[in-house]
């Protein structure tokens, strides 16, 4: 067991998600079940996963808990993209979001390798 809390992806991804909430305020209420909600879950997604693989037993349980926070990622690049394309955030924040998530993927794909 590890330390999810001493990974540099875990601090990265924890401030991301908190990020994501901050900027998810100012969406459209009727948007609160759906767009907000989803990149929420997935933002909640990837630092949880990889707290919750980090206290698993093998290194196994931790890759594929890894891959879960992976596939999150991926689904919550779509969802940023929705949110531009939807006039929810500007281009600028569309870009900075999806530096930063890509980021964060690069260290979860080095992590699993």
């Amino acid at each position: 067991m590890r330390d999810y809390k001493k990974l540099n992806v875990w601090e990265k991804a924890y401030a991301f998600g908190i990020q994501l909430y901050t900027i998810t305020k100012s969406f459209p209420k009727e948007e609160l079940y759906g767009l907000t909600s989803q990149i929420r879950r997935a933002a909640i997604s990837i630092p949880s996963n990889i707290a919750e693989g980090s206290r698993r037993s093998t290194e196994k349980d931790f890759r594929s808990f890894l891959y879960i926070a992976y596939g999150s990622g991926a689904e919550l690049e779509v969802q940023i993209l929705f949110a531009k394309d939807l006039g929810y955030i500007d281009t600028q924040t569309c870009t900075s979001l999806l530096t930063e998530l890509s980021e964060i993927m690069k260290m979860l794909n080095a992590l699993i390798q």
